[in-house]
C-alpha cells in the first residue's frame, strides 16, 4: 500500500502556503529532515519498525505531487529611498526617495515534490500499539528510520527552517561562535578609539580563527555567509543590517523570526532571504537598538519608540504584548533629507505651491502639517523647515528625534519614557512648556497628539509666529476637528467656541498629504484658516489636487497640484513684510 505522509514545513500547498504536521514544529537547532523520496521500510524485525496499517483500512490517497507557490512582489524600480518620496517610473535614480508608484511583476515560486515511494507492509499484520497511529510519517526532529519514536514538541523561541540561515546545525555554530567571539573581544567592541573599519578587521580576523578552530567542514560560499551573519550580529543589526544599507529600502517590517517585509517604492514585499535564528535572536537585536539610546524593553515596558543614530524611527513590540513576535518596524531616513527641488522634480508638489509655502515660512505664518500615516508628514515639516532663516533660534520637540535641520541654532528636545519605578517621565507637553523659557523664534514640534495641542495654540497666540507641527488627519476640515480633540485632551473644561477661537487666530496655513492607491504621496491641499463664521471655522483652499486627470496605463495618477484662483487674505500681510506673491502664482490652469 502507498503511504503518504505530511508535508514539511517548507512545502508548498495549493493555497500557497506552509503547513505543517498538526502539533509538530521543527524544533531549534535539529538538522534537515529527509527527502519524501528517501522514505524507505526499515528490515523486518527491526527495533523501530512501522507499525503497520490496520487490516480493513482504506489507504489514503497517493498524491502525485503536491504545488504551490508564493506570490511574491516583483522588482520594483530602482531608486534610493527615504521616508517619504518615491521617484516616478521612468526616472533616473536618484540618491534619494521619489513619491511614487513601483511596478509591480508577480513571480511565482512553486515547489513540486514526488510522489511517495510505496511498499508493501509485513504479511502479519499486528494489532497496533494503544494510541499508536496506523500510518506514522517522520516528524519533525525525527529521522524517516526512526518509526515510531517519541515525538519532539516545538521549542519556545525556536523559528521554521527553511533552510540557509534556519539550518540547525549552521545556526548552532552560529550562535557558538557569536558568544566565543563576544567573551574573547569583550571591551574593544565598545572601544571608542577604534575606528569602524579596525574593530571590523579585528573581528574578521577572530572570525576565521574560531571557524578554524572549529573543524567543521564548510564550503566557501558557506563560510563566506557564516563570517558576514556573525559580523552583522556583532558590529549591526543582524539579519536586517544589509536592509539598513540599502538606499532603495523605505521600511522594514519585522514579523518574527522567519517573516520580514520590506517596502521599495511605496510597495510593500516579502524578502524570503532575511532569517532569524529564533525568536531570542530578534530580542537581541531590538535590545542592542534601544540601548543605545538609553531606553529599554521588557516584560513590565513592552513597547518602546527609539530611533537608530541616522534619525530612523524604531518601534518594537514583544511579548506578552506581541503574539508569535516580537514585532520591529524600521521607518528609513537617509543621511542627506529631501529638498524641496526633490519634492517638485518628483512631482509631489508644483513650483508655485513650493514658492508660496516658502512665502509662507519667511513670513512667519503658523503652519500645520496634516496627513495619515505614512504620507510623508514628516519629511514635509523637515522640507519645510529648510525654509527657516538661519539667524533665528529653533527648538524642536519631538518624541524620537528625526527631524534633520541644516541650520547652526537649532536646539533639539525629545521626551523620556518613564523608568521601572514608574518615575521620571516628560512629557513632548513638558517639553513645549519649557521652550518658552528658552526665547525660540521658531518652535517645530514633531507630532502634536495630546494635550500639547493647547500649549502649542498659546505658543502661537503669544508671539511666537512661525511654529510648526504635524497632526494625524485626513482633511483640512478634520484637522481643524482633531485639534479640538487633542485640545481637550489637556484637562481643562473649555467652551468649544473659545478653542475654536483659539485655532482660528492661531493657524494660518494647513498643508493635507495623502497616499494615494498607486503609492505616491501627494500634497493634495494648500489651504487657508481665514477665521470665524458664527460658531465655524472658514477655510479656503488657496491649492488642489487634480483627480479629475485619471490615471495612466500604469495606474499612476496624472493629476497635479493646481491653483484654485483664490489669493489668501493674508497675501496683503506678506507684501508689508516685502515679501511678493505675483499673481501667476495663483493662476489656475497654470504649471510652472
Amino acid at each position: 500500500m502507498a503511504i503518504f505522509r505530511q508535508p514539511d514545513e517548507g512545502e508548498g500547498n495549493e493555497n500557497g502556503k506552509t503547513r505543517e504536521a498538526p502539533g509538530h514544529a521543527q524544533p531549534a537547532g535539529q538538522g534537515t529532515r529527509p527527502t519524501l523520496g528517501a522514505f524507505a521500510p526499515p528490515p523486518v524485525g527491526g527495533g523501530n519498525s512501522t507499525p503497520p496499517a490496520v487490516p480493513g483500512a482504506a489507504a489514503p490517497p497517493d498524491p502525485a505531487s503536491i504545488a504551490g507557490g508564493a506570490l511574491a512582489a516583483g522588482a520594483t524600480l530602482p531608486g534610493a529611498a527615504q521616508d517619504a518620496f518615491s521617484q516616478p517610473p521612468g526616472a533616473q535614480a536618484a540618491p534619494q526617495a521619489a513619491f511614487s508608484q513601483g511596478a509591480t511583476d508577480q513571480a511565482a515560486a512553486p515547489a513540486a515534490f514526488a510522489a511517495p515511494t510505496a511498499f508493501e507492509p509485513p504479511a502479519v499484520p499486528a494489532e497496533p500499539a494503544v494510541g499508536a497511529n496506523a500510518v506514522d510519517a517522520p516528524q519533525p526532529g525525527q529521522d524517516a528510520g526512526d518509526g515510531g519514536g517519541e515525538r519532539v514538541p516545538p521549542t519556545k523561541g525556536a523559528a521554521r527552517s527553511r533552510g540557509g540561515r534556519g539550518d540547525g546545525a549552521t545556526a548552532e555554530l552560529r550562535h557558538r561562535i557569536h558568544e566565543q567571539l563576544i567573551e574573547e573581544l569583550g571591551p574593544i567592541l565598545f572601544d571608542s578609539r577604534l575606528s569602524e573599519e579596525d574593530l571590523r578587521r579585528k573581528v574578521n580576523d577572530q572570525l576565521h580563527a574560531a571557524i578554524a578552530a572549529e573543524r567543521v567542514p564548510l564550503s566557501a560560499a558557506d563560510k563566506a555567509s557564516l563570517i558576514q551573519d556573525v559580523a552583522d550580529d556583532i558590529l549591526g543589526y543582524g539579519p536586517i543590517d544589509r536592509l539598513l544599507k540599502d538606499d532603495a529600502v523605505t521600511e522594514i517590517m519585522v514579523n518574527g523570526p522567519d517573516m520580514t517585509f520590506v517596502e521599495r517604492n511605496g510597495k510593500l514585499t516579502l524578502d524570503e532571504s532575511i532569517r532569524f535564528i529564533d525568536y531570542d535572536h530578534v530580542r537581541r537585536v531590538i535590545d542592542k537598538i534601544v540601548s543605545a539610546i538609553g531606553r529599554r524593553v521588557d516584560e513590565s515596558t513592552p513597547m518602546v519608540d527609539a530611533r537608530l543614530p541616522d534619525g530612523s524611527r524604531v518601534n518594537a513590540v514583544i511579548a506578552p504584548l506581541a503574539i508569535g513576535g516580537p514585532f520591529l518596524t524600521i521607518r528609513k531616513f537617509a543621511a542627506d533629507p529631501l529638498r524641496i527641488d526633490d519634492l517638485i522634480r518628483f512631482g509631489s508638489i508644483n513650483a508655485h505651491a513650493a514658492r508660496f509655502l516658502q512665502a509662507c515660512i519667511v513670513g512667519k505664518l503658523n503652519v500645520i502639517v496634516a496627513g495619515g500615516t505614512g504620507t510623508g508628514k514628516t519629511t514635509m515639516l523637515n522640507v519645510l523647515s529648510g525654509f527657516i532663516p538661519s539667524d533665528e533660534r529653533i527648538v524642536t520637540v519631538e518624541d524620537a528625534k528625526e527631524l534633520q535641520l541644516h541650520q547652526d541654532h537649532v536646539l533639539s528636545l525629545e521626551s523620556r519614557p518613564p523608568n521601572v519605578e514608574g518615575r521620571g517621565e516628560v512629557s513632548i507637553r513638558d517639553l513645549v512648556k519649557n521652550t518658552l523659557r528658552m526665547r525660540p523664534d521658531r518652535i517645530v514640534v514633531g507630532e502634536c497628539r495630546s494635550g500639547e495641542a493647547l500649549d502649542m495654540l498659546q505658543a502661537m497666540n503669544t508671539g511666537h509666529d512661525g511654529s510648526l507641527t504635524t497632526v494625524h488627519a485626513n482633511s483640512p476640515r478634520d484637522t481643524l476637528a482633531r485639534l479640538e480633540t487633542l485640545v481637550l485632551m489637556a484637562g481643562f473644561d473649555l467652551p468649544v467656541r473659545a478653542i475654536r477661537e483659539q485655532m482660528s487666530s492661531a493657524i494660518d496655513v494647513i498643508v493635507q498629504l495623502s497616499r494615494l492607491r498607486d503609492g505616491s504621496r501627494r500634497v493634495t491641499h494648500v489651504t487657508e484658516v481665514q477665521g470665524m463664521e458664527g460658531d465655524v471655522i472658514t477655510l479656503q483652499d488657496v491649492f488642489l489636487f487634480d483627480f479629475s486627470a485619471g490615471v495612466d496605463e500604469t495606474g499612476r495618477f496624472r493629476g497635479q497640484l493646481q491653483a484654485t484662483g483664490v489669493r489668501p487674505k493674508f497675501a496683503s500681510k506678506l507684501s508689508d513684510l516685502g515679501i511678493k506673491l505675483g499673481p501667476e502664482m495663483f493662476s489656475p490652469g497654470t504649471t510652472p
